[in-house]
């Protein structure tokens, strides 16, 4: 009776535990390993109150190394907390009006207690404008251009309340860029967000703030492959392309180069300019990089990267290379692509690490790096080769990386000379099967057989010669 009882309590304990950790776990939470502090956070700064709300100046900061927000642009949607209204907006827009019926004379610029806003188009006029706006949602990663990488709106919000106290932070915070892939966590008060007035001289403050924290997971994207990696080396004539049929055609409008209706199909698509339209390949990926071996020196080699688009429906504006290989620790020279290594996590400092072994703590006073500088990120220079057009004479762009050889471990054996992995625009391209790889020629075991014969050959010989003596 008493080990069912204990029994009981266990399955208890367990359920009890299983149910708080499913209730406690956030799903916000998304891991990179190639960023893992990355996110996007929008923060929200009341900066005056007004008769029945506030002018709130909300800002989108891309805190991401390498993944970037590309056109058509942001979308920002929330839940109101009450019955809230947008009067005004600058620099922004809502996509819907709503129900507006209410209101007889002074009709807000949106009523829907879900509003979705976008951002204005280059060209804005002045007065519809305020910093950091107007770039059609679009917004660049924080390596590749930290002035970019942020995007701002300002609306006056009405039937609100008017201090601290009364004031509803509004819930359920979406994030498309365009696509989805984004969560939103819970907005949070933080310390009012401070500015310093254009002399320098006076620090002036919001009224109130909050952040809302939006991580990226690939998982909630669930987008279909949309590049692939394909290899060559100078020691090889096998080149290996990328696996067949890597990116499928489910949602892809596969059209043969020569095509006649080619015209049509992309009139037809060019609404929505998510949908790639791909050439015929057996691939059928919008974007292939072509990794080649090209020279080997005696202190030193070089790789030429080649990316094609062949998404007829895309322009990659802004597009980015991240790539992991363990000799970008020694990269001598880039050519026509800008370079930033990647640290995927940094150094711990010298402090006291325990190491339990035989259950006796020993303290390790050692400088630690979990992982070498083995990840790098690539993008065009601009004005020149940072925009890859779409399929055609314009769709390619490449570069060239030279390396210098660590002794200690360069080798062309077993792939070593190629990468582990690549990512485009923060997608994970399809690698080939390390099978598949270009091999060293192997000429060793033919010279040991050949050697072996004519050492048999010459004993041979010498026994049949010594033998014709005796006789």
């Amino acid at each position: 009776m008493k080990i069912f009882a204990k029994t009981k309590l266990n399955r208890a304990a367990i359920f009890v535990v299983i149910f708080y950790g499913l209730h406690s776990f956030s799903f916000t939470d998304a891991y990179d390993p190639l960023d893992p502090d990355g996110n996007i956070t929008v923060k929200w700064d009341i900066m005056s109150w007004t008769g029945d709300g506030y002018t709130a100046v909300v800002n989108i900061y891309n805190f991401q190394q390498y993944r970037h927000i590309e056109a058509p642009g942001w979308k920002l949607g929330w839940t109101w907390a009450k019955k809230e209204v947008i009067w005004h907006m600058v620099g922004g827009q809502a996509t819907e009006q709503g129900d507006c019926s209410l209101f007889k004379s002074n009709i807000p610029h949106c009523c829907k207690r879900t509003p979705t806003i976008v951002d204005l188009l280059p060209g804005t006029p002045y007065n519809q404008q305020v910093a950091n706006c107007c770039k059609g949602g679009v917004v660049s990663s924080l390596v590749q251009d930290p002035q970019n990488a942020m995007s701002s709106f300002q609306l006056n919000v009405g039937q609100a309340g008017t201090s601290n106290t009364t004031v509803k932070l509004p819930q359920n915070f979406t994030l498309l860029t365009p696509g989805p892939g984004y969560t939103c966590g819970r907005p949070r008060v933080v310390d009012s967000t401070k500015f310093l007035t254009p002399d320098k001289r006076r620090v002036t403050q919001a009224l109130m703030t909050w952040n809302v924290t939006c991580t990226y997971s690939p998982f909630l994207a669930q987008k279909a492959q949309s590049c692939c990696v394909s290899l060559s080396s100078f020691y090889s004539e096998m080149i290996v392309p990328c696996p067949n049929n890597t990116c499928g055609v489910q949602n892809n409008a596969c059209i043969k180069s020569d095509s006649p209706d080619l015209a049509s199909v992309l009139s037809s698509s060019s609404k929505n300019s998510l949908a790639p339209v791909v050439q015929c390949t057996t691939h059928m990926c919008p974007i292939r990089v072509h990794w080649h071996i090209k020279e080997n020196y005696k202190e030193y080699w070089r790789v030429k990267i080649a990316i094609t688009n062949f998404n007829y429906n895309m322009n990659y504006t802004q597009w980015n290379l991240v790539v992991q290989h363990p000799n970008f620790d020694n990269v001598t020279q880039i050519f026509s692509f800008n370079y930033k290594p990647i640290s995927n996590y940094g150094p711990i400092s010298k402090y006291a690490i325990p190491l339990r072994i035989f259950t006796r703590p020993i303290p390790l006073f050692l400088s630690i790096k979990y992982c070498t500088d083995d990840t790098a990120m690539l993008w065009g220079v601009k004005f020149y080769n940072d925009m890859l057009m779409q399929h055609g004479p314009l769709g390619n762009v490449q570069s060239e990386v030279l390396f210098e050889k660590d002794k200690n471990t360069f080798t062309f054996d077993k792939g070593w000379a190629f990468p582990r992995r690549i990512y485009f625009n923060g997608d994970n391209c399809v690698m080939p099967p390390p099978d598949a790889y270009p091999h060293l020629p192997n000429d060793s075991v033919p010279k040991v057989i050949i050697s072996l014969l004519n050492l048999v050959t010459s004993i041979v010989a010498s026994l049949v010669f010594l033998l014709a003596r005796e006789y």
